[in-house]
């Protein structure tokens, strides 16, 4: 008989529709916000070990992370996450699943209970194909928790999950399809001016005003925004202020977040930041710390697995607008722009509301109306649809290694500008 891993793909991921859409619902029904998706976390990795999966719960040290992975050797295939001795690099591909929650009662507005089956669908789909054509290759499910919030995917990153990768893939839901999403970096600065508290009235020369400084840079932040590019985002806020207005402040803290659409300009804005930061404190005579809790890079596509990705959705019925159209959509940041810069990777948006592209009015991602479409029979639809095509895309990866070539030959140009 002749062999057709797509088509085992493809049956594989019919065959596990009924059961994702359970697990959907059930994460989707029952809300859990980021670096707290026990749930979520048990349904899934009880799922993946059932399915065949090498699993690693709790991975990285991250309580609600997990890795599944399928190792297929050609002859036997082997249920390992180690790398195993052999004369040629594995092909490995990459998928995340994320299922983190929205506070309440926006819940799942953003729909990660469709990022969390789509992903499993795909591993399915490339594990299913491997071991019944006993293909060489390797496939790897990442769990990334809190995107919402801090971002579990950096962490990963540096704690060696996405090792060894050709590429990683994910999808998001939206209300339009789009192939060439254009997330904005992000990054988040926690600050604190320190100063010496005084009576305001009996002896404010005494006091050194860690609000003062507070408010230089605040004001100083806001000249900069007419200075900075129209694709540049800054917006920052006090959370405390000072303790009781007869008393000079000598403890104020804050939030800075910053965006841009390239690494170059994301950089460029930090430095501006912490220049007009520590320019405050010094200027007040306060000190001043300033600590990044949260990065978010700029996501760098690579054009060839995007292209592949939108070619499988249009075989299945989906309709694109072009890339410069999809370039100058509004949109908002993501951790999987880390994974872009460490490696070949896409993250394309799909309509919740329709196979056929139609857009409902008012939808759009963080708000309940998306939240409750999240959980139809049409949005279950739609992500097992491109569950389907991100698939097959990590398949050609395996399969084609000039295509794999080329793409890293894209990925290694991006790196250079």
């Amino acid at each position: 008989m002749q062999k057709n891993p797509a088509k085992d793909l493809l049956e594989a991921i019919d065959k596990a529709s009924e059961d994702l859409r359970k697990l959907s619902l059930t994460i989707h029904d029952n809300p859990e916000v980021g670096y707290q998706e026990t749930l979520a976390h048990k349904i899934l990795t009880d799922y993946l070990i059932k399915q065949g999966f090498h699993v690693t719960k709790h991975a990285c040290g991250i309580e609600t992370a997990f890795i599944a992975e399928y190792v297929q050797l050609g002859g036997e295939h082997q249920h390992q996450s180690k790398e195993l001795d052999n004369s040629a690099p594995l092909p490995s591909i990459g998928f995340c699943s994320e299922f983190d929650a929205l506070p309440e009662p926006v819940g799942h507005g953003c729909g990660h209970n469709l990022i969390a089956i789509a992903g499993v669908a795909a591993a399915l789909g490339v594990k299913r194909a491997l071991e019944k054509n006993r293909i060489r290759g390797k496939v790897r499910l990442l769990g990334t928790p809190a995107e919402e919030t801090l971002g579990g995917k950096r962490p990963m990153l540096e704690r060696g999950a996405f090792k060894g990768l050709d590429a990683c893939l994910m999808v998001h839901p939206g209300p339009v399809d789009i192939l060439y999403r254009n997330p904005l970096g992000a990054g988040r600065l926690e600050i604190a001016f320190h100063g010496k508290a005084a009576h305001a009235s009996a002896s404010p020369w005494e006091g050194i005003n860690a609000l003062d400084a507070y408010c230089m840079a605040y004001n100083a932040i806001g000249v900069l925004r007419q200075q900075t590019l129209p694709t540049n985002r800054i917006h920052s806020i006090i959370t405390n202020g000072g303790q009781a207005a007869n008393i000079i402040p000598d403890l104020v803290t804050g939030v800075v977040m910053y965006r841009a659409t390239k690494k170059e300009d994301f950089e460029k804005l930090h430095d501006q930041l912490v220049e007009i930061l520590e320019s405050a404190a010094e200027t007040t005579g306060c000190t001043v710390t300033i600590e990044k809790v949260m990065e978010y890079l700029p996501l760098n596509n690579n054009a060839l697995l995007t292209d592949r990705f939108g070619s499988h959705m249009e075989s299945f019925g989906a309709h694109y607008m072009g890339r410069q159209v999809d370039e100058t959509y509004p949109t908002g940041s993501t951790d999987m722009g880390n994974v872009t810069v460490a490696m070949p990777g896409f993250h394309p948006v799909f309509n919740i509301a329709s196979l056929k592209g139609e857009r409902e009015p008012g939808l759009s991602t963080h708000s309940i109306l998306f939240a409750e479409r999240a959980r139809t029979e049409t949005a279950h639809k739609t992500a097992i649809r491109a569950g389907k095509a991100m698939s097959l895309t990590g398949l050609d990866v395996i399969l084609d290694s000039e295509f794999t070539k080329n793409v890293r030959k894209e990925y290694d140009a991006s790196q250079q500008k």
